[in-house]
């Protein structure tokens, strides 16, 4: 299995999650908040056609995770995974797009991928967060979450991988220009992951397993890259997981995930 993100931040969203198994291979988007053509572009900078895709899975209906969904898969002919919730707030856009239903705690199977939804804390309708296995390796993704809750550190222990929101510097956001309405918004528990918050979550999860942590979803206002990299390093102290930083223009290239024992 391996994970690859075509951009991540507040002006897009996307993350390809493949899988093989013998002469197949399944590979599914999380998330499309890029235009059409944006999409393919960032697409084939990893190596990947619209065709490729076997799915969209989708977190919730704000715009920079939402906002291509419906039109891409709608011009490429993919299926669109997401909760009723997110359908209520953001249906209206689907058109004839091919809708399937998903909820917390029940698998999705896609070719050689099975994707568990998780519900996280999140200002939309119905949030989840997926955790994606191929059977051997498992990924966890959380992004879009405002504190951490016993539900998602269960979801993500024992991940071989991790993408974790490192979203704002605590300080940062308060000295910010931001209005007051938006600090306690972002700041708050159904806004976005600290990076303090985060490095809590990650020395909470059991991580026997754990190789990778990506970084992710970074304000470009209210962070920085080495103070995200090194609120994850201190909760990765004594051992020798691999942490990276996705950023909002280039994503990150292809991480392979392996199974632990």
């Amino acid at each position: 299995m391996r994970f690859a993100s075509l951009g991540s931040g507040s002006r897009g969203n996307a993350l390809l999650v493949s899988a093989a198994s013998g002469t197949t291979r399944t590979t599914v988007m999380v998330d499309c908040g890029f235009a059409i053509r944006e999409t393919e572009q960032r697409l084939a900078r990893l190596g990947m056609l619209p065709e490729n895709l076997s799915a969209i899975v989708v977190t919730h209906e704000h715009q920079d995770h939402i906002g291509g969904v419906f039109k891409f898969a709608r011009r490429h002919r993919i299926p669109v995974w997401l909760t009723f919730g997110t359908f209520q707030a953001a249906g209206g856009e689907s058109g004839d797009a091919d809708i399937r239903f998903c909820r917390d705690g029940e698998p999705v199977v896609v070719g050689d991928l099975e994707l568990l939804p998780y519900t996280v804390p999140h200002d939309a309708r119905e949030p989840v967060q997926y955790v994606a296995s191929d059977g051997a390796a498992r990924l966890g993704v959380l992004t879009d979450a405002g504190h951490a809750t016993r539900h998602m550190l269960d979801a993500l222990s024992r991940c071989d991988a991790l993408m974790l929101e490192c979203n704002h510097d605590i300080d940062m956001l308060a000295n910010s220009s931001y209005p007051f309405s938006l600090k306690q918004r972002i700041g708050g528990p159904y806004g976005h992951l600290s990076n303090k918050t985060s490095g809590e979550i990650l020395a909470a999860l059991d991580r026997s397993r754990l190789r990778t942590v990506v970084g992710a979803h970074l304000s470009l206002q209210n962070n920085l890259p080495n103070l995200a990299r090194e609120a994850l390093c201190s909760a990765l102290q004594g051992t020798e997981v691999e942490v990276a930083i996705a950023c909002q223009e280039e994503g990150f290239p292809w991480i392979e995930v392996k199974g632990g024992s």
